[in-house]
Parts: structure tokens; sequence; C-alpha cells
């Protein structure tokens, strides 16, 4: 089913989420319509905060070749155990602030830890825009959007136009 996203300023996105204690089927099917969400949205990640729950649980798949095989990830509690000094720089966006995009610097590589959907932890080390998406969406779980990571005029500008879409989709909809 696929989900609604929360469009940035909402005060969800700010917030640090609570670790997932015990894998349900309920949590399943959420990380399932996440995945559903993403890939119409389209995009190539999505954290659970961005539909309204306040969970340390993200999904992405960052295979964009069509002769490829889709790689859907979903990670519950992910965490970073370690980051490389050679830094990449990509422009991001994000599904909760439509149609902006920002050059944001952050670690080359980085080894992540996460619970899969079955209950094995597993350790994988990403790398290029693999290893920026994970970091994009776990800064989403800890209440940190991609914006934050820009001067303050920029991210003050950004922020405006959001407030101005909100309006104008909650018109829409009367």
């Amino acid at each position: 089913m696929k989900r609604n996203i929360l469009i940035h300023p909402d005060p969800r996105l700010k917030k640090l989420c609570e670790p997932v204690a015990d894998l349900s089927d309920e949590l399943r099917a959420l990380a399932d319509d996440m995945l559903e969400t993403m890939y119409d949205a389209p995009g190539i990640g999505l954290a659970a905060p961005q539909v309204g729950v306040m969970q340390r649980l993200i999904v992405l798949d960052c295979v964009k070749g069509e002769s490829e095989a889709p790689r859907p990830l979903v990670m519950f509690n992910p965490r970073l155990l370690a980051s490389s000094d050679e830094t990449n720089t990509y422009e991001e966006g994000c599904l909760s602030i439509p149609d902006q995009y920002a050059e944001v610097t952050r670690p080359k590589v980085v080894d992540v830890e996460w619970i899969d959907r079955d209950g094995k932890v597993k350790t994988e080390t990403f790398d290029g825009l693999w290893a920026t998406c994970v970091q994009h969406e776990i800064d989403h779980l800890d209440g940190k959007l991609f914006i934050d990571y820009l001067k303050p005029l920029k991210r003050q500008m950004i922020t405006r136009k959001m407030v101005k879409l909100k309006k104008e989709l909650a018109r829409e909809k009367v």
C-alpha cells in the first residue's frame, strides 16, 4: 500500500526515531509499503519518519540501470560502523523536499550494520551513490535533513518554497 510522504517542514522529520525492539509482521508490511512508495515516487531511498512512523527503518535501492535487476534493501536499526576519510559530493534530493536539490559532501565509503527483514544482523560496505543514500536515510532517523548541511540562506530559501508548496497542496485538497 502506497503511503503519503510528509513534506518539510513537518516537526516529525526533525525528531529522533526509536529503535525497532522486535520485528513484527506489521513492521515487515510497513517496509513493503515503503518500498512501494519509494519506487512509485520515484526515489532511491525512504525512511520511516517520512511516512510518519517514528521507528528506525529505512529502505533503499540505488540500482538505476534498466538492464540491472533491482536491489531493494530493508534495514531495521541501521547504524554506521565506519566511514572513509575520502569524500564524495553528490547532488542530493529528498522525497520530503520535492524538486529541490543541492550538493552535499559525505564520506565516500561506509560500513553499515542493520537487521534485515528476517531478523538477521547484516553488515556491508557501501561505496559511491549507495554510501550517500544510506547516510542520507540514516540521517532521517536522527532528525536530520540534507538541507541541514547547507548554508543558512540556501536552507531558508528551500524551506520557504516547501511552506508555499504545502499551502498549495492544502488548497488543492479542499
